[in-house]
């Protein structure tokens, strides 16, 4: 399981006293237990990967503000959180897989027009989660409907 490959890490930080990568562990594991306080549910992987997706667009968000504001100081930091929490991503996927799974999801829906792109998220967001920026894969999806 994800959460506990990320307890594993956390602790081989603290053995490394390796301090920014313990601190940014500590950051998604919080994250985690909020949302299983919040929902009163265990997570599954498909939820964690769902918050460490949501971390990583936060933080790249982030990094244009503090590269606007002339804050490099900041920025690399949030840099740096970046590369540790991508480390439990799934490999991106490339523009061809991403093409062909829209593609497919289109045809398995029976998509029509824009009022079915509802229908095409649904089934693409589990399969993409982690892998994929919704908002680009969203903009497939409007282009192959239309």
């Amino acid at each position: 399981m994800l959460l506990e490959r990320i307890k594993d890490d956390m602790k081989q930080a603290m053995r490394d006293r390796a301090k920014e990568r313990l601190k940014t562990i500590r950051l998604i594991l919080a994250a985690a237990k909020q949302q299983e306080v919040d929902r009163r549910v265990t997570l599954e992987d498909v939820d964690i990967l769902a918050i460490i997706d949501k971390m990583v667009k936060q933080r790249r968000d982030s990094i244009e503000q503090f590269d606007k504001a002339g804050r490099d100081d900041l920025s690399s930091i949030e840099k740096m959180e970046i590369e540790v929490i991508q480390g439990y991503l799934p490999a991106p996927l490339t523009e061809q897989e991403l093409s062909e799974l829209v593609a497919e999801a289109i045809s398995t829906s029976g998509a029509q027009s824009m009022r079915d792109m509802g229908k095409v998220m649904g089934i693409l967001k589990p399969k993409m989660q982690g892998r994929a920026d919704m908002g680009k894969v969203s903009g497939l999806i409007k282009s192959q409907l239309s």
